[in-house]
């Protein structure tokens, strides 16, 4: 059965906090396609890290796949990874503004 690219997650996390935005399900695999990351602050910029936590360990700097990037005010970002993730691996995100939000959008394979 072909396999169709959906919505995985979606978040506005609080700002300084990490964030899970995704998480792999049990006895899946999964292929993210694209993580976008949005500003709508109007007035200032914002930081923002990503990190792929396998079997959600703790997070540590050999996790993050982008880390302390900026995204300017009232704007976006796609990354376009074609990230492969195991059964419980973890997305996490983190911002310094809560006028941030993430997407994460790919396949689930069972």
């Amino acid at each position: 059965m072909p396999q169709t690219f959906k919505v995985l997650g979606q978040s506005n996390p609080t700002a300084f906090t990490n964030t899970t935005l995704y998480t792999v399900p049990a006895a899946t695999q999964a292929v993210i396609s694209t993580i976008t990351i949005a500003n709508a602050n109007t007035s200032a910029n914002a930081n923002y890290s990503i990190a792929v936590r396998p079997a959600g360990e703790a997070i540590a700097a050999k996790h993050y796949i982008t880390n302390n990037n900026v995204v300017q005010s009232v704007d976006s970002i796609a990354l376009t990874l074609g990230l492969t993730l195991g059964n419980t691996d973890v997305v996490t995100v983190y911002t310094s503004s809560s006028n941030v939000s993430f997407g994460i959008f790919g396949s689930e394979i069972t």
